[in-house]
């Protein structure tokens, strides 16, 4: 199980990576495909064609960090996909779920309570 505050988000590359990339290519990903923020504190996974060797990059403090896994049988269940979307956030159960080897698409949520943040507008800012 990986134990993740709430604050950090994990971002999934939804098209194959090069895992000869390290650090700085990986961050380069980060910014320009995905136009996310890498120094955000969050976590970006991204795995090769094969599904066989997945990546972490995230922002620790004072410096990147990468962590790696390869397998030696078998394959991670990757969404990728051929649509448009270059990220999906899923949550940190999802990640610790997909890198024991559950495959995402056919796992069956439950219904649980979920907040709903509203955001404030203009209008509600001049009733105040």
């Amino acid at each position: 199980m990986i134990h993740l505050p709430a604050s950090v988000r994990v971002y999934l590359a939804t098209a194959p990576c090069d895992m000869r990339r390290s650090f700085d290519g990986l961050h380069a990903l980060v910014v320009t495909v995905m136009q996310l923020d890498a120094f955000a504190g969050h976590l970006f996974v991204f795995a090769n064609r094969r599904r066989d060797r997945v990546k972490i990059l995230y922002w620790d403090r004072d410096g990147f960090a990468v962590w790696a896994k390869r397998l030696e049988e078998g394959t991670y269940a990757m969404p990728f996909s051929e649509s448009e979307e270059v990220r999906r956030e899923i949550t940190a159960q999802e990640l610790g779920a997909l890198l024991s080897g559950i495959d995402l698409s056919q796992a069956k949520r439950r219904r649980r309570y979920r907040r709903h943040t509203a955001s404030i507008d203009e209008k509600s800012i001049e009733c105040l």
